[in-house]
């Protein structure tokens, strides 16, 4: 009868433990999704915020665009942003000065590896 009841305990401890492990894989999987989310928005915000400084700038678009972005002091300041918020975070925005169309695009690097991108297009007149 004893050596029973030590095999039930036994195998209670095993079932525990079990589910223990899983609430920790969950917890982890719980705090990966939780880190990604934030690292999305935070790139969405980034794009709403640059749509935002060329709505409030738009006689100056050209200067706006990645090959010209240095020079301008506003844009030089939201690319710093884009790489000190984002985790190996780069920008590119793309402005066809014609027909005011632009697109920004923000990559990172996730805690996976794997390249990720947030782009947006709109149209500025």
């Amino acid at each position: 009868m004893a050596g029973v009841v030590l095999i039930e305990v036994l195998v209670a401890m095993l079932i525990f433990m079990f589910g223990v492990l899983g609430i920790v894989g969950l917890q982890a999987s719980v705090t990966r999704a939780q880190t990604d989310s934030k690292v999305r928005a935070d790139a969405s915000y980034l794009a709403g915020d640059m749509l935002g400084r060329l709505w409030s700038d738009r006689k100056h678009l050209g200067n706006y665009d990645s090959a010209h972005c240095s020079a301008t002091a506003f844009c030089k300041d939201w690319q710093d942003k884009v790489a000190a918020s984002l985790p190996n975070g780069g920008s590119v925005v793309s402005i066809d000065t014609a027909s005011g169309n632009v697109t920004i695009a923000i990559s990172w690097t996730g805690p996976d590896g794997q390249l990720h991108q947030y782009v947006t297009n709109t149209t500025i007149v």
